[in-house]
């Protein structure tokens, strides 16, 4: 429905570029999913119709990663900020792609761990 959709110009063009030189190419509809269930339904649909499909975090990649070249349906996944497990034993952490950096640590204080930039072997639900 409308809170999780939208064809705005405005919202279309700030999920068609992010932090590199290159120009904006905004998708032609923008989607908030909120749950997994949600995202294989919308990218089963897009694969159907042959609608190109493009993720979106923060908007702050340096690569022209979120740039819809093509169009398509770009799927923000914010709202989707969930930590599922921690585990302190073997330091690893289950989250939701929405889930920040700053709300990781933010999760972490008080543990002795925190989640520093550049960090490899992500890994989400």
């Amino acid at each position: 429905g409308a809170p999780n959709v939208s064809t705005a110009t405005a919202v279309r063009e700030q999920h068609g570029h992010d932090e590199s030189m290159h120009p904006c190419a905004p998708p032609d509809v923008v989607v908030w999913p909120q749950a997994v269930g949600q995202v294989q339904e919308l990218a089963a649909l897009c694969h159907r119709c042959r609608v190109p499909m493009v993720p979106f975090g923060t908007g702050t990649g340096l690569e022209g990663g979120v740039n819809a070249v093509q169009g398509g349906v770009c799927f923000d996944l914010s709202r989707m900020d969930a930590i599922a497990e921690l585990s302190l034993e073997d330091f690893s952490v289950t989250v939701e792609p929405g889930v920040t950096r700053k709300a990781l640590n933010k999760h972490l204080r008080g543990t002795g761990l925190w989640f520093p930039v550049g960090t490899v072997g992500v890994r989400g639900v």
